[in-house]
């Protein structure tokens, strides 16, 4: 099994996500203990689409996070790197448009969407920077961005028992339950190594976001980002 390393080399990541495909979205109920489907209700809120809007899902994975979107009467284009996770998702949901894309070089004309998306992918993209600005080439004007991803919790000894958490018995629980427990331990160490949430938003404002603000999720363990192309 493929166990991609904090350089984030695009071809790592794209193998450990092929290989944990079949059981990925399970494994994360899991190992969140049952947040992960609230965070998701947390995203859909905070896109807010209306009937017939343009949304991007990138790093849509199976596609599970664009099916509230789609519900709800938006044309959603799920978006990933991960062919193995695009084939699981087309077994599963096989009326979604699964497109394959990189999040550095979207494959997409500018102005496209009204409202991209992005839920615990940003993390694995090589060069975060570059993701954002094509993020906000292919948002029209007056578009928005939706980011959520793991942050820093705010309370100082929560912030304590999450990072043991995720370092000793995130792993263990991982060996369990997933088919690749490597890839929980990048997991846990991308998440330590990832920029909190005033340095998340400074990003985004220097990739050319504007009004960018974020909502903490669950104490700081996840944090909506958000933004708008002006």
């Amino acid at each position: 099994m493929t166990r991609a390393s904090l350089d984030k080399q695009p071809h790592e990541v794209a193998a450990m996500f092929d290989g944990v495909a079949a059981n990925y979205d399970l494994t994360n109920d899991v190992l969140s203990l049952g947040q992960a489907r609230a965070w998701r209700r947390a995203v859909a809120r905070a896109v807010d689409v209306r009937p017939g809007d343009r949304v991007l899902d990138l790093g849509a994975g199976t596609g599970t996070s664009s099916l509230p979107f789609a519900a709800a009467g938006a044309r959603v284009v799920p978006c990933d790197f991960s062919l193995g996770m695009l084939t699981e998702g087309k077994r599963r949901h096989p009326r979604l448009p699964l497109t394959a894309g990189d999040a550095t070089r979207l494959p997409f004309a500018n102005d496209s969407f009204d409202v991209v998306t992005i839920s615990f992918a940003l993390r694995n993209v090589q060069d975060t920077d570059a993701a954002l600005r094509e993020m906000l080439r292919v948002t029209r004007p007056g578009g928005r961005v939706v980011i959520c991803e793991f942050s820093s919790p705010t309370w100082a000894p929560f912030r304590t028992v999450y990072t043991e958490y995720l370092m000793r018995a995130l792993p263990q629980v991982a060996t369990a339950v997933s088919s690749n427990p490597d890839a929980y331990v990048y997991l846990a160490e991308s998440i330590r190594a990832w920029p909190d949430q005033p340095a998340l938003a400074a990003r985004l404002q220097q990739a050319g976001w504007g009004e960018v603000a974020w909502r903490n999720l669950t104490g700081g363990i996840v944090a909506l980002h958000r933004g708008t192309k002006i």
